[in-house]
């Protein structure tokens, strides 16, 4: 799943982790009117200011008044921002958490903890200016936004045109940032700006109206008439020529011609100045826990021992399927390499394998209300991801808006589909679609007497947590029923528990990019240009791909905790909803929601 967050939101530090493993909910007897019309004066205020300082960030929860601007990323707006925080810190620990509502209580923890976050990261200028990524960042945001943007009205399209025309000022706002940083000595990694370019060059080289910045105005509300519509395209084409493709002309220059000369071949971030400390401060972030990098990496390695027992157990079953090849099924590596090569294995064409998608969910949709008591009402589809990311990106998920005028979306790589086998299919629509991150964050969107913040925002290791969880539940579902799927499952699984083992390999303990390729295919199998794609994607979002399997452990183990607990009267449709309708939660804060749900006796 892609993150949505602000932009004054700098970068995801939870050093309020501590706090919040310390801060029992103890109920008001009760509430305190006063505190609790301060404490959501205060919810919404900062909210408002969020909408009017980040613009994207309102589009894409679906506020749509400043539709026509976009963020300011002057230093003065930092300034501004950071000092704005530090004010709404001081309000929010004014208020007195012992007499609010319990709710109120987690609430006022979050929000805290959100600033905190925001302030963690000042000290780490040159990390913050790192915006351009491996896998998405500022290089292909714009084609996004637009892509989010509502196209029904004339109003609507105007804004956007306004947007195209702010664009190129924006550009040059974020290369002064990307200098400021190059200036500290924070430069992303050769390998990863290589990715930039090839993103802004699949960006450039369309026409106008073949390219991701006109799609849009290929579908345009029918509200609007012929002359209208094609009044509007045409203006879209001029400030596309004249204001956007120049500015994304100028990003690319400065990359190739400024940035990639001085970029380092590697991207650790043990190798910039005070590197270490930015990746302990994104340890706690994205993990919401107090583990270390060695902890982390030795969970990583117990994890795939046991998976790789398992996945040894599903070939000899394939091996029997296959019957040929003597030994292919004691063998791993050749084992993957036949079902990475096999056509059997494969859909025929882009289409094929976005339908395939697509029937999979269908097949999945029927079968959620046997282990959930309440689905959200907002829909998701299944569509084709932007062409100008590359066949070598993963799947992702857009959620829908707070208003439920945009649904949530699974984005299908349809040009993977000659590298994407089908029996590693079933379990990414389970992540990406449901029961993982569509029914997890569009359930908390629908959470109407949670503060908006909560309903929108998100901590990673609970979503993506949630996400690898929701890919154990296939077999309740119906999934993995032939080994080849089953083998798709566990391998998926041992992918995000090498990530942990990689992740800290290459920014604490000295791995090379190389070794870190070389360790990952080795011991998942995933093919070489997609693990290569992925370690590229650690050095630009360090961290981050820890969050999966760390939340997914968690979950299972509250899970095991109640059954054990509770026994005959254990409801898994119950404990999904204890853990769903806190919305994104840190770990802490989940795990005291459970055990109250235990001590209360699972009802």
């Amino acid at each position: 799943m892609k993150p949505i967050l602000p932009a004054h939101a700098i970068a995801l530090a939870a050093l309020l982790a501590l706090a919040l493993h310390a801060a029992p909910v103890h109920a008001a007897d009760p509430p305190d009117p006063v505190q609790t019309a301060r404490l959501h004066a205060l919810f919404d205020a900062e909210w408002e200011a969020d909408m009017r300082r980040d613009p994207e960030y309102a589009t894409y929860v679906g506020d749509h008044r400043y539709g026509d601007r976009l963020y300011d990323a002057t230093p003065a707006t930092r300034t501004a921002e950071l000092a704005a925080a530090r004010a709404s810190l001081m309000a929010a620990q004014t208020i007195r958490r012992e007499a609010l509502a319990p709710q109120d209580q987690v609430s006022l923890d979050v929000f805290i903890d959100a600033i905190t976050r925001t302030l963690s990261f000042e000290p780490f200028a040159g990390y913050r200016s790192m915006s351009l990524g491996a896998r998405s960042g500022f290089q292909s945001d714009f084609a996004e936004l637009l892509a989010a943007s509502p196209v029904t009205s004339r109003a609507e399209v105007e804004q956007m045109l306004a947007r195209m025309v702010a664009y190129p000022k924006r550009v040059d706002q974020e290369l002064a940032r990307l200098r400021e940083g190059m200036a500290l000595g924070w430069v992303p990694p050769r390998s990863v700006l290589d990715r930039v370019l090839a993103q802004l060059d699949a960006q450039l080289a369309p026409a106008i109206e073949q390219g991701p910045f006109f799609l849009p105005f290929t579908q345009l509300g029918s509200n609007l008439s012929a002359a209208e519509q094609s009044e509007l395209r045409a203006r879209a084409v001029q400030a596309i020529d004249t204001q956007v493709l120049p500015a994304l002309r100028r990003l690319r220059r400065f990359v190739a011609d400024d940035y990639l000369p001085v970029a380092p071949a590697d991207g650790a971030l043990s190798r910039y100045p005070g590197g270490e400390r930015v990746y302990a401060a994104l340890l706690r972030s994205h993990t919401t826990t107090d583990l270390s990098a060695a902890q982390i990496h030795a969970i990583g390695r117990r994890e795939l021992t046991r998976l790789r027992s398992e996945m040894e157990a599903v070939m000899k079953e394939v091996g029997k399927q296959i019957g040929k090849e003597p030994g292919l099924d004691a063998d791993f590596a050749r084992f993957v390499q036949h079902l990475n090569t096999d056509p059997k294995f494969f859909h025929t064409s882009p289409e094929a394998l976005l339908a395939g998608y697509r029937e999979i969910a269908k097949r999945i949709d029927p079968e959620l209300p046997r282990l959930f008591a309440v689905l959200p009402r907002a829909p998701y589809g299944v569509r084709a991801m932007a062409a100008h990311l590359g066949a070598e990106i993963a799947e992702s998920y857009d959620r829908p808006t707070l208003d439920g005028t945009r649904p949530g979306w699974f984005n299908a790589n349809v040009q993977a589909w000659r590298i994407r086998p089908i029996w590693g299919m079933e379990w990414l629509v389970a992540h990406e679609a449901v029961p993982g991150h569509h029914l997890q964050l569009a359930r908390a969107a629908e959470l109407g007497e949670l503060p908006r913040f909560r309903r929108s925002g998100g901590y990673t290791v609970y979503g993506e947590g949630w996400a690898l969880y929701a890919e154990t539940l296939g077999f309740e579902l119906g999934l993995y029923r032939d080994p080849a799927s089953r083998f798709g499952y566990l391998q998926a699984q041992a992918f995000r528990a090498a990530r942990l083992v990689v992740d800290t390999g290459l920014h604490a303990f000295g791995w090379t990019r190389q070794q870190a390729i070389d360790f990952m295919v080795e011991r998942t199998g995933q093919s070489l240009p997609y693990v290569t794609s992925e370690v590229d994607r650690y050095y630009s979002w360090p961290g981050q791909a820890l969050a999966y399997m760390i939340g997914e452990l968690k979950i299972i183990e509250l899970r095991d905790r109640a059954r054990a607990a509770l026994g005959a009267r254990f409801d898994i449709r119950k404990f999904h909803g204890v853990v769903l309708d806190q919305g994104s939660v840190p770990l802490p804060v989940l795990e005291r929601a459970v055990d109250g749900w235990i001590a209360a006796g699972g009802g």
